[in-house]
């Protein structure tokens, strides 16, 4: 065959080859352990765990298919990542925002929990110590049987949650905490410096955010009349009542919680339900004079 035809055919059976649909080149098993994503949100901090889920299949998982005293990728395949929006505390320790690949250590009485920042590991072959961001000690113990490995979020509260790693008869729960009022403390300050002068919901809501969680008490008296400054309405004049209440100044809450309801009553936006709020309220303070 000449060198030209040789050339031509060449160029034929590439170009057939490109031409072929991409489902013909490709082929896609599934994985025995197949791939899982686990997220929740912690006050304003997301947290999720992305990881594969091995079964037992009838075999001896502690101290045999997952050895103890050496590293473990946490599931199959790849090793198990997790990632927190924000700095969180993982067992009262710190740990700094980011991607971490979460490789344990087993062992009959306590495992090793730690967060590397060797993100790309198949398995944890790779693994060395001194990558750790962190380190953290945890106690397993007796669960019911679970045939395919899963972590869980249990108990979520506005500034914790638990993770817990679910597998054969073993669970392995790791206590995380979030400083959610000091964020969000951080997030409404900045949105008010950043607020138009006309703006008077976005003051209003921090300083209602800041008196329901009892934290920064005089931004948020500061904050409620700055909103009320802009516009008293019956939102407003509520939660400078509230404010007044709180502080002890009965008067001046009875005062302005009139004011609210009667601003309420010439509002077609505000609702029966919260005008009752109110003046349930100051049935209250009125009582105590």
């Amino acid at each position: 065959m000449h060198l030209q035809q040789v050339a031509r055919l060449t160029t034929f059976v590439v170009a057939l080859g490109l031409a072929l649909p991409a489902s013909a080149q490709q082929f896609t098993a599934p994985r025995p352990s197949p791939n899982a994503k686990l997220q929740q949100t912690v006050g304003i901090t997301d947290l999720s765990v992305t990881y594969s889920r091995p079964g037992v299949k009838g075999r001896a998982i502690w101290g045999a298919l997952v050895p103890w005293d050496k590293p473990w990728r946490t599931g199959a395949n790849e090793a198990t990542q997790f990632m927190c929006s924000d700095d969180i505390t993982v067992e009262g320790q710190k740990l700094a925002a980011g991607t971490y690949s979460l490789v344990t250590i087993p062992s009959a009485e306590s495992w090793t929990v730690a967060f590397s920042s060797q993100k790309e590991m198949w398995g944890a072959f790779d693994y060395e110590s001194r990558n750790d961001a962190l380190r953290v000690t945890v106690k397993p113990a007796a669960a019911e049987h679970v045939e395919r490995m899963q972590f869980t979020f249990e108990d979520p509260a506005a500034d914790a949650v638990t993770l817990n790693l679910r597998w054969e008869k073993l669970s392995v729960p790791v206590k995380i905490g979030v400083d959610t009022n000091g964020k969000t403390l951080v997030s409404a300050r900045a949105a008010i410096t950043a607020a138009k002068p006309d703006d008077w919901r976005t003051p209003y809501r921090a300083a209602t955010w800041a008196n329901d969680a009892g934290i920064a008490p005089e931004d948020a008296a500061q904050w409620a009349r700055s909103a009320a400054k802009v516009k008293e309405n019956f939102q407003t004049a509520g939660l400078l009542a509230r404010l007044a209440a709180k502080s002890g100044d009965n008067k001046n809450a009875v005062t302005l919680m009139k004011k609210s309801i009667a601003y309420g009553k010439a509002d077609t936006t505000v609702t029966k339900e919260q005008i009752e709020t109110n003046e349930k309220a100051l049935a209250e303070w009125t009582a105590k004079k």
